[in-house]
């Protein structure tokens, strides 16, 4: 009796524990565990429209087209006749093999792309005879189109998501598309909206038995967000003509809010090369072309002397520290004379010799005397060298050179602001401000990018303040709210030092060196510069032509654009900077041009002849001011 008991215990406590076990596996666990590593599920998704682009007024710049990709589940494939598919998809047999290995190396039970963006032609082909393929489906995606070709650099690309990235991401498959530059990468998680999901039951025979879970796991696609750029597509398509045959970078913000109006870089691509098959042949020609480099963004990655417009930085700087005054004079004789034992000279090319200068002559004239002596006043007002020093790069870092601005977009550079640390590594000696001497016309170790000049243009119009730079202005129609971007952000310099500069800047082009390009009914504040451009070629120095620099805005009051214009190996800022500034001003504020022939000028100017010459090119060794 004892053992009949104990064999009907056992036996009871044997059928709890399967129960339990049963309980846990397909009620509690089943609803933890993600269904996609099961074999015994299939996973089919709805993926969303990717949301679309437009400019700040309106205009279309990215859309959206239907595209067909032929997925695979390695596992699924039975036998099949290679021969025929890979006719049917215009492969050969060595590239079906590759490629299925490659999908097998991912995940034997999981989806991948075995081969990307048909042709509606062949996919309606494909389609008629796909049945006979088991493990292979044609998934729909959605892809991008340019409708105006313009502006690759802001707007970026989308490519596939790669094994790495993949296996790190709860949220990506392989062979998806994902945002790679631009905007597409900033701003993935808005554009791309949310994939739906469908999971269904099979079979040890791998047939479909069902809906998984009654559905309760199945979600539908959301879509992804529409953005609407600061971007004013028509000034930019404009710049980039007036670009063509030039290098270099052109940045247009509106003070008042810190939009960014035109985000120029030359030269660039139309941004329709990097859609469908032909996207990976071209993105290797586009990324590996080391001389023209037309996916290098000039605008935020470039790191140029920014020549004479920093002039203006030093003349604020010496006005808040009381070092000078508006009426304070320097005389110039062809330049400054300085150190105590090489007696080395700063060349000068204002026009003035002997006569006092003042500070809005000193601007508009560009005199290197000046600015030299005010420079050194500006450092040696400080107990100790280190100390002035930081404190010049204090107040110049306040304009937003020497680092990243916060701007929205993934690229750039934070240019350069040298300080008393940086010094101490580049010398063993004690140095001063004769060693540091071309930070007073903005050579030497000073650098800054378009975007930052810029910038810095902007927080002179607005006397003393700027808003980050940013070029999304909308998401779904509605503004964004975000602080970075509607914060006033204040330099060190007090408003009313301000205005003699502006004054300075505006004889720029009244009577000064941009005279020839100002426009009738605007008044334009401005200055040129010119840098000095030396390379070594061949292992020997050579200068070539100088790069042609200006920053502006208009109007003078109630400013509505500021821009920086960098030209490589331009010449004199007047000659080409100044020009095509004057235009972009034109066409944006007046909406057509009507100085026909500078038009035609710039637009059949072509600088290639000067840029060949740096083939091959080995080191940039120096650039100074002219």
């Amino acid at each position: 009796m004892k053992r009949s008991f104990l064999l009907v215990f056992l036996i009871a406590l044997v059928a709890i524990i399967y129960i339990v076990r049963l309980f846990q596996l397909q009620i509690i666990h089943s609803k933890k565990q993600n269904p996609t590593l099961s074999s015994t599920v299939k996973v089919e998704y709805d993926y969303p429209e990717r949301g679309y682009v437009y400019d700040r007024n309106g205009k279309l710049l990215v859309a959206n087209q239907l595209s067909y990709d032929v997925m695979v589940i390695p596992k699924e494939v039975q036998s099949i006749d290679t021969l025929e598919f890979c006719s049917l998809l215009k492969i050969t047999k060595e590239n079906f093999i590759k490629r299925f290995k490659k999908a097998e190396r991912y995940a034997r039970w999981l989806p991948s792309v075995f081969l990307k963006q048909l042709s509606k032609e062949d996919f309606a082909f494909l389609q008629e005879k796909l049945s006979k393929f088991e493990g292979f489906y044609v998934q729909k995606r959605i892809i991008r189109n340019y409708p105006i070709k313009s502006a690759a650099n802001v707007l970026g690309f989308i490519g596939e998501v790669n094994e790495q990235k993949a296996r790190s991401s709860s949220y990506y498959e392989q062979g998806e598309l994902i945002g790679k530059l631009g905007i597409e990468k900033q701003y993935e998680e808005v554009l791309r909206g949310i994939k739906g999901k469908r999971y269904f039951k099979r079979n040890n025979l791998n047939e479909i038995t069902g809906s998984y879970n009654n559905g309760e796991l199945d979600t539908l696609a959301v879509s992804g967000q529409d953005l609407t750029l600061t971007i004013d597509s028509e000034l930019q398509q404009y710049g980039e003509q007036l670009m063509k045959g030039k290098r270099g970078g052109i940045v247009a913000i509106e003070p008042k809010t810190g939009e960014i109006l035109a985000l120029i870089t030359a030269p660039s691509y139309d941004p329709n090369l990097l859609v469908g098959r032909k996207r990976s042949k071209n993105s290797t020609l586009l990324f590996y072309d080391s001389i023209n480099q037309p996916t290098f963004d000039r605008g935020l990655q470039a790191m140029y002397a920014p020549g004479s417009p920093f002039k203006i930085i030093n003349g604020l700087i010496g006005l808040q520290e009381g070092v000078i005054d508006e009426n304070f004079s320097v005389r110039c004789y062809h330049g400054y004379r300085y150190g105590k034992r090489t007696n080395e000279f700063m060349g000068c090319h204002c026009g003035i010799t002997g006569y006092p200068i003042r500070l809005k002559t000193a601007i508009a004239k560009s005199c290197n005397s000046y600015f030299a002596t005010t420079y050194r006043r500006i450092i040696d007002k400080a107990e100790n060298t280190k100390i002035g020093l930081e404190n010049w790069s204090r107040h110049t870092k306040s304009f937003g050179l020497g680092n990243y601005l916060g701007y929205d977009l993934p690229t750039g550079q934070k240019g350069r602001i040298p300080d008393s640390t940086y010094y101490n590594r580049q010398y063993t000696f004690r140095w001063g401000a004769t060693t540091t001497i071309s930070n007073a016309i903005g050579q030497g170790e000073v650098e800054t990018t378009p975007m930052q000049l810029a910038n810095m243009t902007a927080a002179i119009a607005n006397r003393g303040h700027f808003y980050r730079p940013h070029v999304v202005k909308k998401i779904d129609n509605r503004t964004i709210i975000n602080k970075t971007y509607v914060q006033k952000v204040k330099t060190t310099i007090d408003p009313q030092h301000f205005n003699i500069a502006i004054e300075a800047m505006h004889d720029v082009f009244t009577k000064g060196t941009a005279r020839s390009s100002k426009v009738k009914g605007i008044e334009i504040c401005g200055k040129t510069g010119t840098v000095e451009n030396f390379v070594r070629i061949d292992g020997k120095r050579r200068q070539l032509e100088d790069h042609s620099i200006l920053v502006a805005f208009a109007p003078k009051d109630n400013p509505q654009i500021a821009l920086a214009v960098y030209i490589e190996n331009g010449g004199y800022g007047s000659t080409i900077a100044a020009p095509i500034t004057s235009l972009l001003i034109e066409k944006y504020l007046k909406g057509k041009i009507e100085r026909k022939y500078l038009e035609n000028r710039m637009l059949d100017l072509n600088l290639q002849q000067e840029y060949d010459k740096l083939i091959p090119k080995i080191a940039t060794i120096a650039s100074g001011e002219k």
